[in-house]
């Protein structure tokens, strides 16, 4: 097992019954990283994280967080880790404050004498200072998704599991917790976030692991996931029939969009400069051109032949 991971597992399963929800998972999550954990509903992301905080035993398997064999060393892990399974619970009519007072008394390793300091840098950290006293109740549900980061962060941490923390939310509060997670990940807490939101795991992980009915499809840092898909090219023009002759007479396989033709760059294509200048050099007015590499929609659909929600 590598020191350089913050999460590894070998071979990891669970069996419910006769189904297998998670299914020989490799998985590999480097320390400092924002790592997405990203799959469908149902495809064994939660029974993974409840292996991982031994909230649920494996079928089979191994696994070490934070470089210490799990479920053996859960006493020393697990002060060191911080969780968000499955949303926040609060007792609703206490404030916010109130409610973190009482998780952090729970906590015997708290001392009672610097628990106010604790409990309101936790409430500063998470941008919840101005609502300390309002009861739980009233918080809206990004105000109530930071709340419960704001537990998980009572002590010091050096990983963070958060499932599904922008499950639910409102653009503003997907907005606060994505600000959040990339503030304590710059303090170098590496950020394990399971979610079926393609667009969040986009714009706040730096690393990607796939699930697909149990099964680990891909993994790796973000950018390397999108460059082992097909880039397009993009052409803005009114000369769209063309365009397309051009395009065609290059090899490719243009496709009409109003006044957008995109293509393929498969195979050994020429290089997108010489691409544009061949458009100009037969006439075409060319208002805009540009290459992009596949989205991580595309590439999930790649490895999985299904789709599945884009922005919630």
């Amino acid at each position: 097992m590598s020191a350089s991971l913050a999460i590894e597992t070998t071979a990891l399963s669970k069996t419910f019954g006769k189904q297998r929800v998670v299914d020989d998972l490799d998985l590999a999550v480097p320390s400092g990283s924002v790592f997405g954990f990203l799959g469908p509903n149902g495809s064994g992301k939660t029974s993974t994280i409840r292996m991982l905080l031994g909230l649920s035993s494996a079928s089979s398997g191994e696994m070490t967080v934070l470089g210490q064999p799990m479920p053996k060393s859960l006493g020393q892990v697990l002060p060191r880790v911080g969780a968000l399974v499955e949303g926040p619970a609060f007792y609703p009519f206490l404030s916010g404050r109130a409610n973190l007072l009482r998780l952090d008394s729970a906590d015997r390793r708290a001392h009672g004498r610097t628990r106010n300091a604790r409990v309101d840098a936790a409430l500063e950290r998470v941008g919840l200072t101005h609502a300390a006293t309002k009861k739980a109740h009233a918080y809206s549900l990004g105000m109530k998704q930071r709340l419960g980061i704001a537990g998980a962060l009572l002590m010091p941490r050096d990983l963070l599991i958060l499932d599904e923390p922008s499950n639910g939310l409102d653009p503003q509060g997907t907005r606060e917790v994505r600000s959040l997670i990339g503030s304590l990940s710059g303090e170098g807490t590496t950020i394990f976030v399971s979610s079926h939101l393609l667009s969040e795991i986009e714009q706040m992980c730096t690393h990607v692991a796939v699930m697909s009915a149990g099964r680990l499809m891909t993994q790796g840092p973000l950018d390397e996931l999108r460059a082992q898909g097909v880039q397009h090219a993009r052409v803005e023009t009114p000369d769209v029939d063309d365009a397309v002759r051009v395009l065609s007479g290059l090899g490719f396989d243009p496709v009409v969009s109003g006044t957008v033709v995109t293509a393929e760059l498969t195979g050994d294509p020429l290089p997108p400069e010489r691409i544009n200048q061949t458009l100009v050099e037969h006439g075409v007015r060319v208002r805009g051109f540009s290459v992009a590499g596949a989205s991580l929609e595309d590439r999930f659909v790649d490895l999985t032949g299904e789709g599945f929600d884009v922005a919630g």
